[in-house]
């Protein structure tokens, strides 16, 4: 008899912050805190509405938050994990950089930082 898989996350885990920077001829930048809340079920990603990000051009920061999304999703997504998502995820801060920040930046930030949360909770797998 196989258990049924865990719910992630399994309580409220705040303040999940990552710093992602790659210096070299094809710069990264990306800085993000996320706090991870269970739910009903499958994935909701917001951005906090008192979020606000000092970067030009500011049209591009939807895109780099939607990457921030889509880099959390996919982490949470690996079946080697074993769990199931049923998590609201809250963009708290982000910092971009002119010279670095991109949206695969943001996406592997916001892999990072699902990461750390399966971390913390004891869930995480190679």
């Amino acid at each position: 008899m196989t258990s049924a898989r865990p719910l992630f996350p399994p309580y409220p885990i705040r303040g999940v912050y990552v710093l992602h920077r790659r210096q070299n001829c094809a710069p990264h930048f990306a800085e993000v805190a996320v706090d991870f809340e269970p739910a009903a079920e499958g994935f909701v990603f917001e951005v906090a509405r008192e979020l606000t990000v000092e970067y030009e051009p500011a049209e591009d920061l939807p895109r780099f938050f939607a990457a921030t999304a889509a880099g959390i999703e996919e982490q949470l997504s690996l079946p080697e994990h074993g769990i199931v998502t049923a998590a609201r995820v809250v963009l708290q801060c982000a910092r971009a950089d002119t010279f670095g920040s991109h949206e695969l930046a943001f996406k592997i930030a916001g892999y990072r930082a699902a990461r750390k949360a399966l971390e913390s909770a004891g869930m995480a797998r190679l």
